[in-house]
């Protein structure tokens, strides 16, 4: 049979409709496989579990996180073994990030979480007693005695974990502000070591230790009331970051940087897929949420179900937002 004209002009103007339509419903990262990888922190997953979400809904097959160590998480995206980390601290994890490709590897736009603080604090208790407001007065070894837990003579910190950034600062501090004779770094399980510093708190004994937001600590130990920070006598980081100025806008000096989580991916990956590049930049969590969530784990709601629940509760919650960063991606891929 020939079709006239006007059907045969009909026929093909409903099939440019059909594929119109099918060409905008199907998602950039349909058919794309992506391998997040976070650090076994636990209290990590929450942050990006939502990247993950949102991933999904772009229409990218996201396989389950992978637990590394930093270093390896940043190796492994240089090389294209993974394809995304969202919790790049920044600037605790320049050297990382350097050292595995920079620039030329990394694709890192935007600021996923912002107002991350760390340092030093010890029991208000203490502090309010001996007069105790800068890290720096430990060197007197009667002050330092008084945060001593194992009976050596020494203050004892709880510290920061081999791989994790914040250990090269404190070994480097503990020799710049001349307190290697009267303070140990105690290192290992920082939540088993943090628990054991909460107990002893409970008991009325002094402690000092090293803690950083967004995490839960700080909703136990509240600064201010349970706890204070301790100032350092000056600036003083390793490394590229020696003549970093670390004074924070209030004026006071904690030894650390303020950081940001950033998330940072595979460059060939964002290069080819723009939505998900797009989705990188624009994605914002407030930090007081992640430590709402944390503080959740903290009190036994941290089986895996538990944060996926907690995930799902923010994302219906903040549905407005989380839809427009979705949508966002998408228009950047067409």
């Amino acid at each position: 049979m020939i079709l006239s004209r006007k059907k045969l002009t009909a026929s093909l103007f409903t099939g440019m409709l059909i594929s119109a339509n099918a060409m905008a419903d199907k998602l950039p990262g349909e058919g794309v496989t992506v391998q997040p990888v976070q650090s076994t922190v636990a209290e990590e997953t929450f942050q990006t579990l939502i990247v993950n979400k949102a991933m999904e809904k772009l229409g990218y097959t996201v396989e389950p996180t992978k637990e590394v160590d930093y270093n390896v998480g940043y190796t492994s995206i240089a090389e294209g073994d993974a394809t995304y980390l969202a919790v790049n601290w920044a600037p605790l994890h320049e050297g990382k990030f350097e050292a595995a490709g920079g620039n030329d590897k990394f694709y890192r736009e935007g600021q996923y979480i912002s107002g991350a603080a760390q340092g030093y604090l010890i029991d208000k208790k203490t502090a309010d007693k001996y007069g105790i407001t800068n890290i720096g007065q430990l060197k007197d070894p009667k002050l330092a005695k008084l945060f001593d837990a194992n009976g050596d003579g020494k203050a004892d910190l709880t510290g920061c974990n081999p791989g994790w950034g914040c250990e090269g600062v404190i070994e480097h501090q503990l020799t710049s502000f001349d307190l290697r004779d009267t303070v140990t770094h105690n290192q290992g399980n920082y939540a088993a070591i943090i628990a054991d510093t909460i107990s002893r708190y409970k008991k009325g004994s002094p402690i000092l230790y090293y803690t950083w937001t967004p995490y839960w600590v700080s909703g136990v130990l509240v600064p201010g009331k349970d706890v204070v920070w301790l100032e350092v006598p000056f600036s003083s980081l390793p490394g590229d970051r020696g003549d970093v100025d670390t004074t924070l806008p209030n004026g006071k000096n904690y030894g650390f940087q303020m950081n940001s989580m950033r998330i940072v991916a595979n460059k060939k990956f964002t290069d080819k897929n723009p939505a998900a590049a797009k989705l990188f930049e624009i994605m914002k969590l407030n930090i007081n949420d992640v430590s709402a969530q944390n503080m959740m784990m903290s009190q036994g709601n941290n089986s895996s179900a538990d944060i996926e629940a907690h995930v799902n509760g923010w994302i219906k919650a903040h549905q407005k937002q989380f839809n427009a960063w979705v949508d966002e991606a998408k228009e950047a891929a067409m």
